[in-house]
């Protein structure tokens, strides 16, 4: 390595009455992936949208191919060769494939736009990703699952063939297959010289890829390393204690309970004759492939897409619900895997945010026993009682961090009392010590007697957070595992490349 592809010299950076960045230094060489770690807030993406034309720095310099650079726009980082691929999707939903990736730079002809050849360029970048995850050009985006998405995200970066990429969290949406095909990408490019900043918080990503690693920590540089250490020691750099700290511990014998849920040869159209049981006190953590029926199964058991077949019992009363309100009103709470999306009104505040679910069960029934109103001081004393911090329990929920969102929600469910609580992606875009927050939220509720059913597609999280794992394959219950089974077993009944009793 001669010279880095981009530097960064002691950047500064402030905001009414915030110092983001404190003298931050980073740098990236071609041909290399420098992992850039750190709690949310702790100054990554400031310094990244420095680095992207977004922000002008206060002081310090920016060094691209060996020459001072001060972009004043994004477009002008773009020209300099620098993609950036954002964990917010920045894509049109109703265009094309390939009219997101060369949106404002569409090939033309006869001053025409050229779709024939925005098509052919398109495919030739998608190819990249092999023949495990195949997505047209001319399919609307729209049309595709988050993970196509993340990819279209990807895809545009790479057709801009930039020197430097910067991923931000680029495998929030994937699953493990999709994970891997990321991964040969990320290889491929640093094979053609590609210098690559890749942020996350998933120590194993961190481990498989980077060749540098620097740790941010309340804006400042923690800890920089010219080699990838042990997880425990980045963990330690970032949040100030051991990864093992992590994970609540595992539920005892004599803590489980009776069976809350029971599900006996169920199914619908995307489910083939699915049965178990959970009980209070646990956490069951569900994992497969993405499409294995992990998601509709939980969408099933909440009434969102009912089962139209088999007997599903809740607390011994049948419990084959048509509707999410019947399930919610019988003790069943949903925290969904795209809180903003499907959980969140962003506008609102923290405190009304909470009330939504009790406010909407209350107003549109009649009945005496119906779900009470709760207050805003009820609610209040659940937000605190779960830990969520923010200036104000007035102010929009939009200006909370992913993992106080989430708790947010959890609290929403808590005023409701739940027997059964379903996770999905639990800890999706949220940083390592606010995970840990969440593994330990849900412990406290399953030994308060709740029922936690967590679908997850971070492997380490349903290791490491639950107390039994079921593995689903082609919407069919495979394989049934007790706490401390192996990656690679799980996997094996995932994929199908063993047979597992469950």
């Amino acid at each position: 390595m001669s010279s880095p592809a981009i530097e960064m010299r002691g950047i500064t950076k402030s905001f009414p009455g915030v110092k983001a960045l404190k003298s931050v230094s980073f740098s990236a060489f071609s041909g290399e992936v420098h992992a850039l770690a750190g709690e949310n807030g702790a100054g990554k993406s400031t310094l990244m949208k420095i680095l992207s034309g977004l922000y002008r720095p206060d002081g310090g310099a920016v060094i691209v191919g060996g020459t001072e650079r001060h972009f004043t726009h994004p477009l002008a980082a773009i020209r300099a060769g620098i993609a950036v691929i954002y964990q917010e999707f920045s894509l049109l939903p109703e265009r094309t494939v390939a009219q997101n990736i060369f949106l404002g730079r569409e090939p033309t002809r006869f001053g025409l736009i050229d779709h024939r050849a925005m098509n052919d360029e398109a495919r030739r970048v998608l190819a990249l990703f092999g023949s495990a995850h195949r997505i047209e050009p001319d399919t609307v985006v729209a049309d595709l699952d988050v993970a196509s998405q993340q990819l279209v995200e990807i895809a545009k970066a790479v057709s801009l063939d930039a020197r430097v990429i910067v991923m931000d969290e680029p495998t929030a949406a994937l699953n493990e297959a999709e994970c891997e095909v990321l991964f040969g990408l990320v290889d491929t490019l640093r094979k053609r010289g590609v210098a690559i900043v890749y942020i996350t918080h998933r120590m194993r990503e961190i481990t498989r890829l980077a060749d540098r690693v620097t740790v941010l920590k309340d804006g400042e540089t923690a800890a920089s390393f010219d080699h990838v250490p042990e997880p425990d020691a980045i963990v330690r750099a970032m949040v100030g204690r051991d990864l093992g700290d992590f994970y609540a511990e595992p539920a005892r014998l004599e803590e489980i309970g009776d069976v809350v849920l029971s599900v006996r040869n169920a199914g619908n159209d995307r489910l083939k004759s699915v049965s178990f049981d959970l009980r209070a006190g646990e956490i069951v953590g569900f994992a497969g492939l993405q499409g294995a029926g992990r998601v509709a199964l939980a969408q099933a058991i909440f009434g969102f897409t009912p089962f139209t077949e088999g007997e599903v019992t809740l607390a011994g009363t049948p419990a084959r619900f048509t509707s999410p309100r019947e399930a919610i009103r019988a003790g069943v709470g949903l925290l969904p895997g795209d809180r903003k999306a499907e959980a969140l009104v962003l506008m609102q505040s923290v405190s009304d945010n909470g009330m939504l679910t009790a406010r909407a069960l209350s107003g549109l029934s009649a009945k005496a026993d119906a779900t009470p109103f709760v207050s805003a001081e009820e609610m209040e004393t659940l937000l605190r009682n779960v830990d969520v911090r923010a200036g104000s329990f007035s102010q929009d929920i939009k200006a909370l961090s992913g993992g106080n969102q989430q708790k947010a929600i959890v609290a929403r469910w808590l005023a409701l009392a739940p027997r059964l609580l379903i996770f999905i992606e639990p800890t999706r875009g949220i940083d390592v010590n606010a995970k840990a927050g969440i593994y330990h939220l849900m412990r406290d509720l399953a030994r308060k007697g709740a029922a936690i059913m967590m679908v997850s597609s971070d492997l380490p999280e349903v290791l490491g957070a639950s107390d039994r794992i079921l593995v689903m394959r082609s919407g069919e219950l495979v394989a049934a595992f007790p706490r401390g089974v192996s990656e690679a077993d799980i996997m094996l009944a995932a994929t199908g490349e063993e047979a597992v009793a469950a």
